[in-house]
């Protein structure tokens, strides 16, 4: 077998093998593209990690209030955005509410995919808050309660920072799954890392190095976020209740 990883170091519009392997004046190597590529891949996950953290964790609240109205409401998102698949989603975010809500039409498809890939996301991390409030004993809601504090003050102060610190290991797969799912993007023409693979192997027909190299930045991706969120896990773990002695 032969490899020719200077395919990265090659002139996109000619295949002229270029100094250092990055382009100048307007020229791109493929390695400027697949840098370029991982940027869009980690920015679209960024992001629409955001999003889930932010929707998910507010569903996932709702869903544990004595509130029957809230409970429904935190369900029925939850129902909704799990049992629809993820492709599907993103073309009803890019072809369909926008012919709906006009003011979609100028939104740029970029921020459709992380809104689309954010929410479905949203719905799994719903269902992590919801069972990481609801393993906490139920006298610590009533604690709260009794020291005069308000339903919203017992989740901010008492339920929520113990919760999370629970939930901190699923959430750490969630959102590695989040960089992977990103690659969802490519089918409304977002150039991130999988576009980046199907039209450099397509160009260059060699796409054992182009996949390869693909594979590893997924791999570096979702590996450095696991870490990140490790080392979290450890600073913030509570003796007697995450892996502490007790």
């Amino acid at each position: 077998m032969n490899w020719d990883w200077q395919v990265f170091c090659k002139n996109t519009l000619d295949g002229e093998i270029m100094p250092r392997c990055f382009g100048s004046g307007g020229e791109i190597t493929y390695l400027d593209w697949l840098l370029s590529a991982w940027g869009w891949t980690l920015s679209v996950s960024l992001l629409a990690l955001l999003v889930a953290l932010l929707f998910g964790s507010l569903m996932g609240i709702l869903r544990t209030t004595p509130h029957r109205g809230l409970v429904f409401l935190g369900t029925a998102w939850t129902e909704l955005f799990r049992n629809i698949p993820l492709l599907v989603q993103i073309f009803l975010w890019y072809h369909v509410l926008p012919a709906l809500v006009p003011p979609l039409r100028g939104v740029p498809s970029f921020l459709l995919v992380v809104m689309g890939l954010g929410l479905f996301t949203s719905a799994r991390i719903s269902e992590q808050v919801r069972a990481g409030i609801q393993s906490l004993p139920r006298g610590q809601r009533m604690a709260g309660l009794a020291l005069g504090f308000t339903l919203p003050q017992t989740y901010r102060y008492v339920l929520l920072p113990v919760a999370f610190r629970i939930i901190i290991p699923p959430l750490t797969s969630e959102s590695m799954n989040i960089i992977k799912n990103s690659s969802v993007a490519f089918a409304v023409s977002i150039s991130e890392l999988t576009m980046f693979a199907l039209q450099a192997q397509e160009e260059t027909a060699r796409g054992i190095e182009i996949y390869l190299a693909v594979t590893a930045l997924y791999f570096i991706s979702a590996f450095a976020l696991n870490r990140l969120l490790h080392a979290i896990e450890v600073r913030v773990q509570i003796p007697g209740v995450i892996g502490g002695s007790r």
